[in-house]
């Protein structure tokens, strides 16, 4: 039996015949690049294609590294294996990797959402006839409200707690969630200050989007500048001495988990948005649908549950251990970063 197209090993997706992996783990010579997350894009690599508007976003994260983009769609070839990235719409940059050899096709979606948030590439359906899926949110229960419902009431979240005299605090990952809520909250109802690492993050960001002013909070900032104002943190400042500086102030955290009331309960959050840059139940199961695909291969999320179901519906559907797992190496770095 030969080899399949994209095989797990110990370092990551690889591609025997190309001698290339996809989000490898561990370093190696040639890596193809879904997105910026530290999950996905590591240090240590010789080489890394990725797209272009991923490119400064992973010097921001990994320093001078050796990397090249590609634009959607362009095919670039390695020892006659065809490669070629398609919007992922998990976050600015964020893409989808194609492989085709001698007519299979493979599609490693990476991280992916199917709702059009305005800052990302929306998703793009990609035929093919084995597709390796993220299933994060792999269980009925999560159902995503549309995006301006959420940022609707984010804002009137934010004008109540202006009303009270209180600072309004709202958790993000500061790639991705981060810019997402900022790109909607409303500067009519005050200043946008922010953590060093959304600061950061996002001013590498500002030449692809209109973003609303920020302010970066410093060792001069006092605590009556921020009554009645928001600040966008990533979670790792829930409860440092940084935040506790803040008092009087309410939080709130804008993530998938804030479907269970017990993830709100368990992380002391005063308010939970739903709101996530992955694939909710259905968006997961008519992306599939829509590819064609016999064969997926489940990864990082509810793999087990979502994989058996979809065995129950027909698919040739198993699971695969990857290293990928955003909220813990994100959390990491951004404590590094902070």
């Amino acid at each position: 039996m030969k080899n399949p197209l994209l095989q797990f090993t110990d370092k990551g997706i690889y591609c025997s015949v190309a001698k290339v992996y996809l989000d490898p783990w561990k370093p190696v010579d040639k890596a193809i690049i879904t997105h910026g997350h530290a999950d996905h894009s590591r240090y240590g690599h010789k080489s890394y294609i990725t797209h272009h508007r991923n490119v400064p976003i992973i010097r921001h994260r990994l320093g001078e590294i050796n990397v090249s983009g590609v634009a959607w769609g362009q095919t670039f070839t390695i020892n006659n294996v065809k490669f070629s990235l398609h919007p992922a719409g998990h976050i600015i940059g964020s893409s989808q990797i194609r492989v085709e050899h001698k007519g299979e096709v493979w599609v490693f979606t990476g991280d992916y959402k199917t709702e059009n948030d305005g800052i990302s590439t929306p998703y793009e359906v990609v035929k093919c006839d084995s597709f390796i899926t993220e299933c994060t949110f792999g269980l009925p229960a999560f159902k995503w409200t549309p995006q301006e419902e959420v940022m609707d009431s984010i804002n009137n979240w934010w004008l109540e707690n202006k009303a009270e005299g209180k600072t309004s605090i709202l958790f993000g990952y500061s790639l991705g969630k981060a810019q997402r809520l900022l790109k909607y909250l409303n500067p009519d109802i005050g200043k946008i200050y922010t953590h060093g690492a959304i600061e950061n993050m996002t001013e590498v960001l500002r030449p692809l989007v209109d973003f609303p002013a920020t302010t970066l909070i410093t060792k001069e900032t006092k605590k009556q500048d921020l009554l009645g104002n928001m600040v966008l943190a990533p979670p790792s400042a829930h409860g440092s001495t940084w935040i506790k500086k803040m008092v009087p102030y309410v939080t709130g955290s804008a993530s998938g988990w804030m479907t269970f009331r017990g993830a709100r309960r368990r992380r002391a959050i005063d308010k939970g948005f739903v709101l996530s840059d992955h694939c909710d139940w259905t968006g997961l199961l008519e992306s599939i649908k829509a590819t064609g695909a016999e064969k997926v291969i489940c990864t990082h999320g509810y793999s087990d549950i979502f994989s058996r179901y979809l065995r129950e519906q027909g698919y040739d559907a198993r699971t695969e251990e990857t290293q990928y797992g955003e909220e813990e190496t994100t959390e990491i770095e951004e404590k590094i970063i902070a």
